[in-house]
């Protein structure tokens, strides 16, 4: 039996081990930061998230089976020279990390994407994670009071403080005063 079949079988329904550094789903919380705590060039930096062999395995075999993120021995011969991350899963711990970092705590009301997602480099094990965060634009939406857009980029760094991925993309945030207010309608404005 390949290794991927028999992670497939064992491992079908397990959670990535190693991946976010907390597995629990995450209770809905008060916010305690809002749009107006995101000013244009505010940086936060924060998350520190071991990368671990069983957990690129694991995330690659139910998601991005390649050969250089599933198997040693084949990924040695690869351009990346052994074993690496999906990049998807990369963006998938930094999501964690940014819910962690600050999300989860904000009057966040989700965001229409991400753009220009860029794996500058490749995460191997032993690899540990963490994020830089800097709010690119902020404006208040035309369409919707009490709702503030962000224009945020991302970099993930590893131990060496090499840059491993950066993206970009919009958010949408309840303003100070639209705290109160009932949720908007999902279309972006």
């Amino acid at each position: 039996m390949s290794p991927q079949d028999r992670l497939k079988g064992e491992h079908q329904s397990a959670q990535l081990e190693g991946t976010p550094v907390n597995h629990q789903p995450a209770p809905r919380r008060e916010p305690t930061l809002a749009w107006e705590d995101f000013p244009i060039d505010s940086v936060r930096e924060f998350g520190a998230t071991p990368v671990t062999r069983e957990a690129i395995v694991e995330f690659a075999t139910r998601f991005d089976p390649q050969y250089f993120h599933v198997d040693d021995e084949a990924a040695r011969s690869s351009l990346f020279g052994g074993l690496c991350a999906s990049g998807w899963h990369t963006c998938a711990m930094t999501m964690r990390m940014i819910c962690d970092g600050y999300l989860l705590d904000s009057a966040s009301l989700g965001a229409p994407g991400v753009e220009n997602v860029r794996w500058q480099q490749p995460v191997f094990p032993g690899d540990v994670l963490s994020v830089r965060t800097r709010v690119l634009d902020a404006r208040l939406s035309a369409s919707r009071p009490g709702v503030g857009l962000l224009r945020t980029g991302w970099e993930v760094l590893n131990q060496r403080g090499e840059i491993v991925m950066t993206m970009q993309g919009w958010g949408m945030m309840r303003t100070r005063d639209g705290l109160g207010a009932a949720a908007p309608s999902a279309a972006p404005g």
